[in-house]
C-alpha cells in the first residue's frame, strides 16, 4: 500500500496530484525550486523540499534531487505530473532502481511511446490506420526530400522523440523543406535530447481527436471516451471539450476501438492518451500515444465522474479495472479554457508579474485548476499556463454560455492574459455550430502562418 507521494512537479497539476492524495489518505510532499518557494503546492503537502534553483535543469528536471528528497522524506512513490520527467523512461527506471513506485506507465511504455518512429511501426502492424510517412528516420535533408516526393507535398517535418507540438515544420515545397530541415534537428536535438527527424504527410484541415484511457495489469484496457483538442495555436492546444461535437456515433466507437487496440499492441499500463487526426471525409488516423496524464483531463473527469489522477494511484498501487468500467455512462458536456499569462496583443508574449487583484469565477457548472492567488508573483522561468476553467452543462450550448459567464466573472490583473480570447472564441459563429478544422486559430487571428 502506498502511504506517502512525491509530486514531482509543480504549478496548477502538483496541486491537482496533492488533492488527490489527501482526497485518498496518503500523505504527500512537494518538491520546489527556489523561484517557488511561495507556491501554493508547498503550503498545501504535508511536506516541502527545496530542490534547487529557478532553472528547471537544476530543479524540476534533475532526477537526483527529486530522488533524493524522496529518500529524505520517506516517500514510497513519485508522481510526475506532465511535463519535466513524467515521459522519461529514464526517471522512471530511476525510481524502480532506487525502490520507489512510479505512478504511471512503465518504463517500456514511456520508451516506446516517446519514439514517434518505432510506435508508428507497431500501430501499422496492429491494423490501426496511420499517416502516411516514410519508413523510418530522415537521417538527411536529401533523404526528406526523396521521401516528401513519395508521399506528396505538403509534409511535416516532426522530431521522432518529441512531443506536445513541439519542433513542428510545414513544408509546402522542397526548398521550404531544405531550408527547415536543419532548423528542425537542431531544436529536436536541444529540447529532446535526440535530433532524429521524420518525414509525415499533411492530413489538411484535419480535427484533432485523443481518447483516454486507462490499463491494468491484469489485462483490461478501457477507454473513457473522447476529447476534442483542434482548437490550438501554433500546435498548442488552447480549448478542449467531451465530448466532440465532430464525430458520428459509429465513429466515436470506432476510434475508441482503435484507442484500445493501440494501447494493446504495446502492452500499455496506466493512464494515457491515444492521440488521432480526423480528416474532412471522416477517415482518422493515429498519432501518437501520451504516456502520462493529460493537461485537459478534467474535460474527461466531469463527464464520466472518475478521478484520473486518483485512478493512477490506485493502478499503480495494483488495482483492477472491474465490472464498473465495463459502461461507463457519460454525462453532459464540458468545455475547458487554458489560461495563460500571456499578451495576445504582442504576439502572446509572456506576461509575468505579481497578481494584484484576483477574482475567480464560480457558479453551477464551473471548476477552477489553478495555482495562483491574489499577492502571487508569477515567475519568469517556466511555462505560461496560470489556470484551466472549465464549465459544465447537459448540452453544449448550455456549457458555452456557463463559459461565457464564468469568463467574464474572472479577474486576474495587472497580467495580460488570454481571458478576453477565449471569451471572444465563444461568440465565434464556426465555434458555436461546432464546424471547426485545425485552421480554426489562423482564421480567427488573421495568421496564415502554418508554421
Amino acid at each position: 500500500m502506498i502511504k506517502k507521494i512525491l509530486v514531482a512537479n509543480r504549478g496548477e497539476i502538483a496541486l491537482r496530484i496533492i488533492r488527490a492524495c489527501k482526497d485518498a489518505g496518503i500523505e504527500c510532499v512537494a518538491v520546489y525550486s527556489e523561484a517557488d518557494e511561495t507556491s501554493l503546492h508547498c503550503t498545501q503537502a504535508d511536506e516541502a523540499v527545496c530542490i534547487g534553483s529557478a532553472i528547471s535543469a537544476k530543479s524540476y528536471l534533475n532526477m537526483e534531487a527529486i530522488l533524493e528528497a524522496a529518500r529524505k522524506t520517506g516517500a514510497d512513490a513519485i508522481h510526475p505530473g506532465y511535463g519535466y520527467l513524467a515521459e522519461k523512461h529514464e526517471f522512471a527506471e530511476a525510481c524502480a532502481n532506487a525502490g520507489i513506485l512510479f505512478i504511471g506507465p512503465d518504463p517500456e511504455n514511456l520508451k516506446l511511446a516517446g519514439d514517434k518512429i518505432a510506435c508508428k511501426q507497431i500501430m501499422e502492424k496492429a491494423g490501426i490506420p496511420v499517416i502516411p510517412s516514410g519508413p523510418g528516420e530522415a537521417v538527411d535533408v536529401k533523404e526528406a526530400a526523396k521521401i516528401a516526393r513519395d508521399i506528396g507535398y505538403p509534409v511535416m517535418i516532426k522530431s521522432a522523440g518529441g512531443g506536445g507540438g513541439r519542433g513542428i515544420r510545414i513544408c509546402h515545397d522542397q526548398q521550404k523543406l531544405n531550408d527547415e530541415f536543419p532548423i528542425a534537428k537542431a531544436e529536436a536535438r536541444a529540447a529532446f535530447g535526440n535530433g532524429a527527424l521524420y518525414i509525415e504527410k499533411v492530413i489538411e484541415e484535419p480535427r484533432h481527436i485523443e481518447f483516454q484511457i486507462l490499463a491494468d495489469r491484469f489485462g483490461k484496457i478501457v477507454h473513457l471516451g473522447e476529447r476534442e483538442c483542434t482548437i490550438q495555436r501554433r500546435y498548442q492546444k488552447l480549448i478542449e471539450e467531451s465530448p466532440s461535437p465532430g464525430l458520428s456515433a459509429k465513429l466515436r466507437e470506432q476510434m475508441g476501438d482503435a484507442a484500445i487496440a493501440a494501447a494493446r499492441a504495446i502492452d500499455y499500463f496506466n493512464a494515457g492518451t491515444v492521440e488521432f487526426l480526423l480528416d474532412k471525409n471522416g477517415r482518422f488516423y493515429f498519432i501518437e500515444i501520451n504516456a502520462r496524464i493529460q493537461v485537459e483531463h478534467p474535460v474527461t473527469e466531469i463527464i464520466t465522474g472518475i478521478d484520473l489522477v486518483n485512478e493512477q494511484i490506485r493502478l499503480s498501487d495494483n488495482g483492477k479495472l472491474g465490472a464498473s468500467f465495463d459502461s461507463i455512462p457519460k454525462r453532459g458536456w464540458a468545455i475547458e479554457c487554458r489560461i495563460n499569462a500571456e499578451d495576445p496583443e504582442r504576439n502572446f508574449a509572456p506576461s509575468p508579474g505579481t497578481i494584484e487583484c484576483y477574482r475567480p469565477p464560480g457558479g453551477f457548472g464551473t471548476r477552477l485548476d489553478t495555482h495562483v492567488f491574489q499577492g502571487y508573483e508569477l515567475p519568469a522561468f517556466y511555462d505560461s499556463l496560470i489556470a484551466k476553467l472549465i464549465c459544465f452543462s447537459p448540452t453544449r450550448k448550455g456549457a458555452i454560455a456557463v463559459m461565457r459567464r464564468a469568463l467574464d466573472e474572472f479577474e486576474l490583473s495587472p497580467l495580460k492574459t488570454t481571458l478576453a480570447l477565449h471569451r471572444q472564441i465563444m461568440d465565434d459563429p464556426a465555434f458555436i455550430k461546432g464546424d471547426f478544422d485545425s485552421g480554426f486559430m489562423n482564421t480567427f487571428l488573421g495568421d496564415d502562418d502554418d508554421d
